[in-house]
């Protein structure tokens, strides 16, 4: 694992010639032109690096060189799946293009911007702050990572919500318990290889600067997440856990001062809200404060879990997973009486998790550690909800998606009463049938038959049981009843837009308040989260 060390010092150390790449992020020095070839590989062949290495090598009419492999995905639609590997190849001493990470800097005596949130919005915010020569003050309502742990093993074991500290709130936020997946369609909207040179020089693998999918596996991210927040540190910045926002005092479209949790009142200069898309107090602040905000569509739906060996044999053809193929995953979308139902959140060899913020609410997600060894597969499978569905809370006003999304999972609650959750089989759900029994699951704090239906919305539950059964006719063996739905996955996207200006990322009434990530409604996942960060901060020194 490379040290927080060189990731605060990787500029200083680097050659001083070069080219700038980009507005503030990317360097590259480089001397010649590599060749870049692309190859195919079987799963046995993929293993062996060396092997595969060579194999460039020779494509390229060299006996040695330096390959650098620049992407790496699997095709597995055909009998005999392969790996397609994408890579540069170097003569030996030829000087190589490199990417770097944040330029970091000591800015302990820098002017002070406040971020609320260490979620990966926030974190990444801080990052380039230090970068643009900034002191970042991170507000974090929860803990630490591992303090954090405790917390979630008391939710997984006894049922206990601690609404500062559970898989939402807390160092890393929703983040570092979401699997580390990395991939986005967001490379139009900020520098996704700084960000992914940045996780590695903090402890993530190599491999996620060329995997077609790159993840990182929740069982590395907490000490990842620690590490982001020490170089943080170390530069001079402040992280503050347990400092939950309160209040904001505006005044003539201001922010004049931050009003914690514990009466202490922090005079700001700017402020970043990236609070994540579970801080319904902060929405509900907003709102009461007279800050515009907006309803916005969202999803809801069920986590849908099989034994992973059965979608490996639905994605790979075969009875068995052969060497050298990863779990499988799947991608779906059906359009069902014109609405999208999707899976969301994919996880293979992964478990489900619950995500409630708040007693008396039951909300499952979704998680892999990074091996995805485990013996189930789950994915949220969600419908696309909007102010057709909210209209029963439209006395809610802006608030009113938000009270839909409560009000289902207060439904989940009352099937058990505690964080059991309630749970169907696939075929007996698409039957109409409460099942007598449920299978083996990966869900700790239990589960308990009932009629999903009773905890969606006709207009959702109607949906996904006509979706299934229309997978059940493209992929043979995905409709079975040794699948279960488990309600209610309903945290995939926040339920309000916090609006800003589109040049300049500032609310649109609140001149120094500048809204990002998942919670302001502007991101969806960790690597889009992080690059609304960095366009916040860069939005932040560009006005104020």
């Amino acid at each position: 694992m490379k040290s927080r060390e060189m990731a605060v010092n990787r500029w200083w150390n680097a050659p001083k010639f070069g080219h700038r790449k980009g507005k503030r992020g990317m360097w590259a020095y480089f001397c010649g032109m590599p060749k870049l070839i692309q190859l195919k590989f079987t799963p046995a062949e993929i293993g062996d690096e060396t092997g595969v290495n060579r194999k460039f090598c020779r494509e390229a009419g060299l006996t040695d060189g330096i390959v650098v492999w620049k992407k790496k995905s699997l095709d597995a639609r055909g009998r005999q799946p392969y790996f397609l590997v994408t890579a540069e190849v170097y003569t030996p001493g030829e000087e190589r293009v490199t990417d770097f990470g944040f330029r970091l800097r000591d800015v302990s005596k820098s002017k002070e911007i406040h971020i609320v949130g260490a979620g990966p919005a926030g974190l990444f915010c801080a990052l380039e702050l230090i970068e643009l020569g900034f002191k970042p003050i991170v507000l974090e309502r929860g803990k630490g990572v591992k303090e954090r742990r405790r917390d979630l093993a008391l939710m997984n074991r006894e049922k206990l919500v601690n609404p500062e500290s559970n898989y939402c709130f807390g160092e890393g936020g929703a983040g570092t318990y979401s699997d580390g997946k990395l991939y986005t369609r967001s490379n139009k909207r900020g520098p996704v290889q700084k960000v992914l040179r940045c996780l590695v020089d903090h402890g993530a693998p190599e491999a996620i600067t060329y995997e077609a999918h790159p993840h990182i596996g929740t069982n590395k991210l907490p000490q990842l997440v620690e590490c982001l927040r020490k170089s943080i540190q170390d530069c001079g910045g402040e992280v503050r856990f347990n400092s939950r926002v309160d209040e904001m005092d505006v005044q003539g479209g201001v922010v004049k001062a931050l009003v914690l949790s514990g009466g202490e009142r922090m005079e700001v200069s700017a402020v970043v809200l990236a609070t994540g898309h579970s801080a319904r107090d902060i929405f509900e602040m907003l709102d009461r404060a007279g800050i515009a905000i907006e309803a916005k569509p969202f999803a809801i739906g069920v986590r849908l879990e099989h034994p992973q060996s059965l979608i490996d044999q639905i994605q790979y053809k075969c009875d068995v997973r052969g060497d050298g193929l990863p779990p499988s995953s799947y991608s779906l979308v059906e359009q069902i009486q014109s609405r999208g139902v999707f899976s969301f959140c994919m996880c293979p060899g992964g478990i489900i998790a619950p995500a409630a913020t708040a007693a008396e609410e039951v909300v499952v997600n979704g998680w892999s550690p990074s091996k995805r060894n485990g013996k189930f597969a789950n994915s949220g499978y969600v419908v696309t909800v909007d102010d057709r569905d909210f209209a029963p809370f439209e006395n809610s006003g802006a608030l009113r998606a938000l009270r839909y999304q409560q009000h289902w999972e207060r439904m989940a609650y009352q099937i058990s009463g505690s964080l059991s959750a309630p749970a169907q089989r696939m075929e007996d759900f698409i039957q109409g049938k409460v099942s007598t029994n449920l299978p083996e699951n990966s869900y700790l704090p239990g589960l308990v038959s009932s009629a999903i239906g009773e905890v969606l919305a006709p207009a959702v539950h109607n949906r996904i049981r006509e979706s299934l059964v229309v997978l059940g006719k493209k992929m043979k063996g995905f409709r079975t009843n040794e699948a279960i739905l488990v309600g209610v996955e309903s945290r995939t996207s926040s339920p309000l837009r916090i609006p800003r200006l589109s040049d300049s990322l500032q609310h649109t009434e609140v001149t120094n308040l500048f809204p990002c990530g998942e919670g302001a409604g502007y991101a969806g996942g960790i690597m889009s989260a992080a690059l609304d960060g960095i366009r916040a901060a860069n939005a932040v020194v560009e006005t104020t």
